[in-house]
């Protein structure tokens, strides 16, 4: 490399080159690297160096990959010994990353023991004093391979009126305050939900069990029940302790057929004929409820999440973008509507609770996205100090199916703060709401299962006694503070899962070339991300054609000679070059298009 690309490289300002210069000099007289004909720096032939010997066992794990690549090859074609079975070579699996991240997966056998003692079935006693709706018309809507249901809904309507019932599972009704299972869970702070396993907050004797809410069984409930008027607001609710019977356990999958290609599936129909008309008042609710959110300003951002098939060995087959459809907006907006509610009656009555806020975006990172929007062309009527959440969702659907777009949405997340626990009622900022928190998942998420305790003893009017106020008071910071720290580390785990099996999948695919977005600029680079949400890099160097500086203000790589310019949202072609699983890495290289090279 020149030292000109050491030193765009390494990003060393111009004014700093001369000391970058000075050190090459150094690592020259130590011997330590060589200066070639041209004037390019090399490492030293006779250098036996750390990163000498990590090449090399680099070189020979390639090999092995390589020789495990084509032992995988010969059984799918059926050469050299069917029968045969070898290991499958990974340079590190999942269980790396959940070790990493210390994220505990055995329970300790004193929570194991008070899990086991639950009951199986709801015993007669938790039925006094509840509100009995097991005749009520529910059902759960869940991926298909969901084992812990935690939320039930029911629709009806009268007139103009409609009534939303969102039913969640009384986990506290198992797990005591301060018990053995309830230290664990707030150890934990949520579920992690790995490519290849969940690592759940609470052992699958509950999760799976008496907390879920099963199709046909009987199970205790926490229910929120609204009337909604026909703009979509809530004009009244009711919040009680329940008994419930879920009718059918639902895929997301299977709703969205019969309510978006009923034709195409007169199977479904049939199976679901008394539920059908439900979920027709569902998808109407579901839309009209988006429409009053959508009018008061709340940003809506459209990023697929990754879905990784595995196969029974672990190993990646496929990866796609995490289907949203009619029947997974519907929950969603069923369930924000039901944590809104919740959250406005405690802020309100002003009793100790857990909120989710999301802060306005810091003030200089928000500017600086508006002057590169500015720059694109698009309007931008307001300053940074004076966004809304409406500005936002103006802009993005000013953009909406432009070529600007997947560059602008990408700014403007990035420019937004993260949302956390926290006793202290802020609102959210995203969501345009001024009540927010989590109540719809106490099985999988240690906030929700907090918030439940407090709503049932302000519900059996104990919360007045015993100092209940006072020590909800004094425990909340702690538990607003553990869980959004679990909540990060759960997120930083399961992204790392995810990019080490992709990284896994494009190993078996290098050569092969991909459509793809710029999805990142920097001065080593571009990111390229391909429609099944894979990422990889095309680094500066393979860029053969001209010498290309970074332009930080406008994210875009602009060549020296020829004018060449990439720059964020701009689609291109690229070749898998190389994926690393044990660094999460994966290269490209850029592919000309005809037109370019004629």
């Amino acid at each position: 490399m020149r030292l000109k690309d050491i030193a765009m490289l390494l990003q060393v300002p111009k004014a700093k080159r001369s000391e970058l210069a000075e050190v090459m000099e150094i690592l020259v007289k130590e011997g330590k690297i060589d200066v070639i004909s041209d004037g390019r720096y090399q490492k030293s032939r006779g250098a036996s160096t750390t990163t000498e010997k990590r090449e090399k066992r680099d070189r020979r794990a390639g090999e092995q990959g390589r020789r495990g690549r084509d032992d995988r090859f010969r059984r799918k074609n059926g050469k050299n010994g069917d029968t045969e079975k070898k290991p499958r070579i990974q340079t590190v699996d999942i269980q790396a990353v959940v070790d990493a991240y210390q994220i505990p997966e055995e329970f300790p056998a004193r929570v194991i023991t008070q899990a086991e003692k639950c009951p199986e079935e709801v015993i007669p006693n938790d039925y006094n004093g509840r509100l009995d709706l097991k005749s009520w018309q529910m059902v759960t809507i869940d991926g298909e391979d969901a084992k812990d249901l935690d939320d039930a809904v029911s629709v009806t309507k009268a007139g103009d009126t409609w009534t939303l019932g969102v039913h969640i599972a009384d986990v506290s009704n198992y797990v005591q305050e301060n018990s053995a299972l309830d230290r664990e869970a707030l150890k934990r702070g949520t579920s992690v939900y790995l490519p290849d396993r969940v690592i759940p907050m609470l052992p699958k004797r509950l999760s799976n069990g008496i907390c879920s809410l099963n199709e046909g069984q009987e199970r205790l409930a926490l229910s929120c029940i609204m009337t909604i008027n026909e703009k979509g607001r809530v004009i009244g609710h009711q919040i009680a302790e329940t008994v419930i019977r879920v009718d059918r356990r639902m895929t997301y999958t299977a709703v969205n057929a019969i309510l978006t290609e009923p034709e195409a599936h007169p199977e479904l129909l049939e199976e679901y004929h008394e539920l059908v008309p439900m979920f027709r008042q569902m998808q109407e609710l579901s839309a009209l409820i988006r429409s009053c959110r959508k009018e008061r300003g709340a940003i809506d951002f459209e990023f697929p999440e990754s879905k990784v098939i595995l196969d029974a060995e672990g190993t990646p087959v496929e990866i796609r973008p995490y289907p949203s459809n009619v029947a997974t907006r519907m929950i969603e907006d069923f369930m924000l509507m039901a944590n809104e509610t919740v959250a406005e009656e405690y802020c309100t009555r002003e009793i100790p609770f857990l909120y989710r806020t999301h802060d306005k975006p810091d003030g200089d990172r928000m500017e600086a996205t508006l002057t590169l929007i500015r720059e694109q062309g698009i309007k931008v009527e307001k300053r940074s100090h004076e966004i809304t959440p409406g500005e936002v969702q103006k802009i993005l659907t000013s953009i909406e199916g432009t070529p600007e777009e997947p560059l602008i949405s990408r700014l403007l997340l990035r420019s937004m703060a993260r949302a956390i626990y926290t006793p202290e009622c802020s609102g959210h900022f995203g969501l345009a709401a001024s009540y927010y928190c989590h109540f719809t998942s106490p099985i999988r998420r240690y906030p929700d299962l907090q918030i439940h305790r407090i709503i049932k003893d302000d519900l059996r009017g104990r919360l007045d006694k015993g100092g209940r106020i006072g020590k909800y008071s004094s425990i909340l910071q702690h538990v607003a503070e553990q869980s959004s720290a679990m909540e990060q580390r759960a997120a930083e785990a399961e992204r790392e899962a995810v990019k080490l099996k992709k990284a896994e999948y494009m190993l078996e695919h290098v050569g092969e070339e991909y459509d793809g977005v710029i999805s990142g600029v920097t001065g080593w680079g571009f990111y390229v991300e391909l429609q099944n949400t894979v990422e990889g890099l095309v680094h500066i160097m393979t860029l053969k054609d001209d010498y290309y500086n970074f332009d930080e203000e406008n994210y875009r790589l602009v060549g020296e000679q020829h004018g060449r310019v990439f720059r964020l949202g701009e689609p291109v072609r690229v070749r898998v070059r190389n994926a690393e699983p044990a660094n999460r890495t994966i290269d490209f290289t850029y592919v000309e298009k005809e037109t370019e090279t004629e």
